[in-house]
């Protein structure tokens, strides 16, 4: 039976346990000039939780749709891809690419704090370059 695609999944970094999980939504324009609100893009946001609870905020990365970038919601594109149309992409259901975001935004300075319970939101753009790279070496 295939695993579900809204359990979180279980990464080990650093010695650290982080709990993960991706979502898929739209964003809303607030009007679609019929005086409903229209969907506008794709996001994709993969949201990390330190583990044990209570030891530090979750990270949340995000991906919005936009001019010479692409997250899809399906086909032709598989699942969790996310990308420059001429650059780096990763699939964010690879464990590998998710570690990669998360060295990313260490290196960024983003460290989870015990106690602290607020999520840290990060425009995963700018992080996306470092990651593909950092999952090639890897490779």
């Amino acid at each position: 039976m295939p695993r579900s695609s809204k359990k979180p999944r279980r990464l080990v970094a650093d010695g650290r346990v982080y709990m993960w999980s991706l979502r898929h939504s739209h964003r809303d324009s607030g009007s679609d000039g019929g005086g409903g609100g229209g969907s506008v893009g794709c996001v994709h946001t993969l949201t990390l939780n330190p583990q044990p609870s209570g030891t530090g905020g979750a990270l949340r990365i995000v991906f919005v749709a936009g001019p010479g970038r692409f997250v899809p919601g399906g086909a032709p594109f598989g699942s969790g891809d996310v990308g420059y149309v001429h650059g780096a992409t990763l699939n964010l259901h690879e464990p590998g690419a998710v570690r990669a975001l998360l060295d990313a935004a260490a290196a960024r300075g983003w460290l989870p704090a015990p106690g602290e319970t607020r999520a840290v939101e990060v425009d995963g753009w700018a992080l996306l370059e470092a990651a593909a790279a950092g999952r090639d070496e890897a490779l």
